[in-house]
């Protein structure tokens, strides 16, 4: 008698690691910074704009080292960059609670910024995109869901930090406590790809086990990264990371926006804690939505849902209980960030070259980052309202509509062309 049980696959060892490493480096460290603004400012006397100042040159840096980082982590052994990398961020950040002058910020940022490149932006989407061939969109929903806990634990509790312990030793303890959780973790059980413990992707060997011929070869297909570049599918690519990082940094400014209608700060908390609850749940949807209906419609219906939210703050932003459904639709399109865009970039390219073609149109991302957040900013100074923004934001989804159809265009020329290929591998 055939035993058909199957077997656990190490896939899943690989996404719990990544999705702790992904989350703690984000939320305990990159995303960690706006807590410590005013305590630093007023203890040191200086202003918050020029401490602020670093968000933009970690942006730069980020921009300028995506797509190196791309071909590092392809190239190297990925255990000892992720560490490197662990050591730069945590290194830094807590190098900061050594500093009494705004340039320790502007220069400790440099380096935490290349750390949190490949830990918080291309190790998770690339491993992922490795491991599993079926079921990938839920792990990297998986993967976002986790960091939208960890972070809904670590940012009060770093709060309470900062209030009892003075913002110097919260900077030293929250570097040490992800550093000392992060780097055995990724030692004792990160891998690049499958092939490095004899396995193949999750999904990849799915065959009759009753069969008496072996598997057949495993095939990569994709496009390499130099057809890749100069195609319409990856400017549609990068114009879509650009404009979905411009959708959801909308998210920073929603307490303001809260306030600007007469809402109190207490309301403000409440509905930003809701949108996080709306982001771990439409981490996991879409994530599961994708593997049913692949991540082009999957992303369509992303960026239609977030209409709604829109058309909600436009005609009805005083009202509070729309005000909380509004957000928490917007927290889903939020969450699509980490999930689409790995996944609309495997199934525009393929996995042949998918760590260099998602870490160059990842620049969009970074691009963002520094052009969207003080756009928002002056357009509310300059008018007085939000009414503005609300508008972009409305017609860069409306935008990423098209971006994506036209890019699954691009992608069919692509194919037509005879630049999709495939490379045959042996299961180990």
């Amino acid at each position: 008698m055939k035993n058909n049980k199957k077997k656990f696959h190490y896939a899943w060892i690989i996404l719990i690691s990544v999705a702790l490493t992904v989350g703690l480096t984000k939320a305990g460290i990159a995303t960690a910074g706006g807590l410590f603004l005013t305590p630093i400012t007023e203890d040191l006397g200086i202003g918050m704009g020029s401490l602020t100042l670093y968000f933009s040159i970690a942006s730069i840096v980020t921009m300028v080292f995506l797509p190196l980082a791309g071909k590092i982590i392809a190239k190297y052994d990925v255990r000892a960059v992720l560490i490197i990398a662990m050591l730069l961020q945590g290194g830094s950040f807590a190098a900061f609670g050594l500093m009494n002058s705004v340039w320790g910020w502007y220069i400790f940022c440099i380096p935490m910024s290349i750390g949190s490149v490949f830990l918080t932006q291309i190790a998770g989407p690339i491993l992922l995109n490795n491991w599993f061939k079926k079921h990938n969109g839920l792990a990297l929903g998986i993967m976002v869901a986790t960091g939208g806990i960890i972070g809904a634990i670590l940012q009060p509790t770093a709060g309470n930090l900062i209030a009892d312990q003075g913002w110097r030793n919260t900077y030293f303890i929250l570097a040490g406590l992800v550093t000392v959780i992060v780097i055995p973790l990724v030692f004792f059980t990160i891998r690049f790809a499958p092939k490095d413990k004899g396995l193949q992707p999750l999904g990849a060997d799915e065959v009759d086990e009753n069969a008496d011929t072996p598997a057949a070869p495993t095939a990569v297909s994709g496009v390499s990264f130099k057809n890749a570049k100069k195609s319409s599918a990856f400017v549609g690519l990068f114009l879509f990371f650009f404009l979905i990082t411009s959708i959801a940094s909308f998210s920073q400014h929603l307490a303001p926006f809260a306030l600007n209608h007469g809402f109190d700060i207490k309301f403000a908390g409440t509905a930003l804690g809701i949108m996080q609850l709306g982001i771990v749940i439409g981490a996991l949807s879409f994530g599961v939505l994708a593997d049913k209906i692949g991540a082009r419609n999957t992303a369509i219906f992303a960026m239609a849902l977030g209409i709604i939210p829109m058309v909600i703050l436009l005609f009805a932003p005083e009202n509070p209980t729309l005000f909380i459904v509004a957000v928490t639709i917007f927290g889903f399109v939020v969450s699509s960030l980490g999930t689409l865009g790995p996944l609309l970039t495997s199934a525009l390219f393929g996995m042949k070259d998918y760590a260099q073609i998602y870490s160059l149109a990842a620049i969009g991302l970074a691009v963002a980052g520094i052009v969207a957040l003080p756009g928002y900013g002056f357009m509310f100074q300059i008018t007085g309202s939000y009414y503005s923004v609300l508008i972009v934001v409305l017609v860069l989804l409306i935008a990423n509509i098209f971006l994506i159809l036209w890019a699954f265009m691009g992608k069919k020329k692509l194919v037509e062309s005879g630049a999709w290929e495939e490379e045959t591998t042996t299961k180990q």
